[in-house]
């Protein structure tokens, strides 16, 4: 719907222009009057009682001054005014071109913006040229599109994945429920037996929810707090997390670890660390090794977090990085999420780093973050 409350903007700034130029061409038509008044004004007095011919009319010489003066007075009108019309009318057409031109840009982003909806994010106006204030409005609505795309894809990927994830723990729920409810003579025993399947399928829903909420909050969307965070004590507290777990199995970790500065919100980079460390100890073998080494430069903070574990495929790492994949097993698994390196990945990246991983030769990932150390 299009509303219209009066002249449009390309008017108004014609109208604006082809007034101004008429109130400049109507003073300097006036002063040229005047001054062509006080010029004939000086013409020297004749004696009276003669006579002078001008333009074929007969004047008393004591009235040549007067008659000269108003001719050229009145040449000066008649020229005038319409040189004054030629200058307003050019003025009036040079704005209405001129300011259409410059406005086009403008109708370009109405256009774009009217055409926009959730299927069609992925327009951009994409415009070139001179570095004005039209190309940087349009430069901003672009990046705007931009966040709104990637938060439409994370929203359709959040409610893509949960509903798909959230389905089997449900549906153990309901079977369990049915189950035990169809039978008459359950007893004590099997209705705590049906609650503690139930109080897992409600632990593994609620991991999964907690999993895509974090996922949701860091793929496509930038950070909402940025501040100086120390990745070696980051890295230590998510192996606090991580570590009774890890001595359960034998587990062989070693650290290399000195203070690396980092710029981003400290719990997403906890995350980062917490996830790395729970891959590498969740899919690792019994009594195998953990590698983990951060180091720092001018530019960038390295966190490497090398494990053994069983021999993964170099074809399929990047698959890793995808949601519901475990060690290249496609939503099987009965321990995690499936979304650790997903996480890993979409936090990274709303950090301005990258991340990349490869296959341990024997057996086990190594995976590196880069973080940018300055913002």
């Amino acid at each position: 719907m299009r509303i219209r409350r009066g002249p449009g903007l390309r008017a108004r700034i014609t109208l604006l222009a082809t007034g101004l130029v008429a109130a400049v061409s109507g003073l300097l038509l006036w002063l040229g009057w005047v001054l062509v008044g006080e010029v004939v004004a000086g013409v020297p007095v004749l004696p009276a009682g003669s006579v002078v011919r001008v333009d074929g009319v007969d004047y008393d010489a004591a009235n040549v001054g007067a008659a000269l003066r108003d001719q050229a007075r009145e040449h000066v009108l008649r020229s005038g005014s319409v040189a004054f019309l030629c200058v307003v009318l050019a003025a009036a057409v040079l704005a209405w071109t001129v300011t259409g031109r410059v406005l086009r840009p403008l109708h370009e982003v109405t256009g774009t913006a009217r055409r926009l909806s959730a299927e069609s994010l992925a327009e951009r106006i994409g415009m070139a040229g001179t570095n004005d204030e039209v190309t940087e409005l349009a430069a901003t609505f672009d990046a705007m599109l931009d966040r709104l795309q990637g938060a439409f894809e994370s929203q359709r990927r959040f409610v893509a994945n949960a509903s798909h994830e959230l389905r089997t723990p449900l549906a153990v729920i309901r079977t369990e429920l049915e189950v035990t409810l169809a039978d008459p003579d359950a007893d004590v025993e099997e209705l705590r037996r049906m609650a503690g399947v139930v109080r897992s399928a409600a632990e593994r829903a609620e991991q999964l929810v907690s999993a895509l909420l974090l996922l949701a909050r860091t793929d496509g969307v930038g950070l909402a707090v940025r501040e100086p965070v120390d990745v070696a004590s980051v890295v230590a507290s998510a192996w606090r997390a991580v570590r009774a777990e890890a001595d359960g199995r034998a587990l062989r970790a070693e650290f290399q670890v000195r203070p690396a500065p980092a710029v981003g919100d400290p719990a997403l980079l906890e995350r980062v660390a917490g996830n790395l460390l729970e891959n590498a100890v969740r899919h690792n073998v019994d009594g195998g090794w953990i590698d983990v080494r951060l180091d720092s430069g001018p530019e960038w903070t390295v966190l490497m977090v090398v494990s053994s574990g069983f021999l993964v495929s170099p074809d399929r790492v990047d698959d890793l990085f995808e949601p519901f994949r475990r060690g290249g097993v496609d939503r099987t698994a009965h321990s995690g999420t499936g979304l650790g390196l997903s996480i890993v990945r979409a936090a990274v990246a709303a950090h301005g780093g990258r991340v990349h991983a490869e296959p341990v030769p024997g057996g086990g990932l190594a995976v590196t973050v880069y973080l940018p150390t300055v913002p």
